[in-house]
């Protein structure tokens, strides 16, 4: 049972929870990205590069070799580089966003922290005046009765 509420607490933290909506909102924008690679920034150059499909784009290394009676299959094997330059595509589109996201978040908490610096500070309430002791008290009415005398 310790296990269990142990897990709870730890599950139920703030940060992981953030963590959880920044992990579900990042799978639905890397799948975003995605397709704006493939669908929409990819078919102009790949019609600029004369009507090349970027995933089509390899290089066979081998050639595939059909089973004979006295040798065996050999699978084609294959260099897809144009695979690997839409992923690529896909990364850098993705870190320009990231970090353009924390520029503007940086320079929102940067105007925050001048607003908060640019705000006169309130002005501390003043420090409420003690209440003389007896003797005090006691003092203060012989001075007056001296100063009554005169």
């Amino acid at each position: 049972m310790g296990f269990l509420k142990e897990f709870k607490e730890f599950a139920m933290k703030g940060n992981v929870v953030d963590m959880a909506v920044g992990v579900i909102i990042g799978g639905a924008f890397g799948k975003i990205v995605t397709s704006l690679v493939n669908d929409i920034i990819m078919p102009p150059i790949g019609v600029l590069m004369g009507g090349a499909d970027f995933k089509d784009l390899s290089v066979v290394l081998q050639e595939g070799v059909e089973a004979t009676e006295t040798a065996p299959a050999v699978a084609e094997v294959v260099w897809k580089y144009g695979a690997f330059l839409q992923q690529v595509v896909d990364f850098l589109i993705i870190a320009l966003s990231v970090f353009v996201m924390i520029k503007l978040i940086n320079k929102l908490s940067s105007l925050r922290k001048k607003e908060e610096e640019a705000a006169p500070a309130p002005e501390p309430a003043p420090a409420p005046v003690p209440e003389p002791s007896k003797e005090e008290v006691l003092l203060t009415e012989i001075r007056d009765l001296l100063k009554e005398k005169k």
